[in-house]
């Protein structure tokens, strides 16, 4: 009997915390609050809801494209139209711009052709996980 009343227990305090890290929701990517629009020519708008964090982008689009895209994990994402301060969008694209791609070592949606794979964007929805919102 104890036994049970520990794993109830354990049951309500650790609900909460699943259900934000597993990010419950329509239309929004786990953990960070993110909208993805398709546009013509095979680009999408991420639209970053209380942050402008650009793990928050990269993880809306990482996500996007492996879920419903069903893209591979190894699949790249580039930076079509970097990010605007007011608007607080970023455009993404399967195709390198016509710029070309840019090689960088840091996590950036202010540069066009700034690239990364799906896996690896989809990886950044789950860094807040232990945050528990502190």
């Amino acid at each position: 009997m104890r036994f049970l009343k520990f794993v109830c227990l354990m049951v309500v305090v650790l609900t909460p915390a699943v259900s934000q890290a597993v990010g419950f929701g329509v239309g929004v990517r786990p953990q960070f609050r993110t909208t993805v629009t398709p546009l013509q020519g095979g680009t999408y708008e991420v639209a970053a809801i209380g942050t402008s964090a650009p793990v928050a982008f990269w993880c809306g689009i990482g996500d996007y494209a492996i879920r419903t895209l069903r893209t591979s994990a190894t699949q790249r994402i580039y930076v079509s139209k970097p990010y605007e301060r007011g608007v607080r969008t970023v455009q993404f694209s399967l195709t390198p711009p016509e710029s070309g791609e840019v090689e960088t070592y840091s996590v950036t949606v202010k540069t066009v052709g700034a690239n990364m794979t799906a896996g690896s964007a989809q990886g950044y929805c789950w860094d807040n996980f232990i945050d528990m919102g502190f």
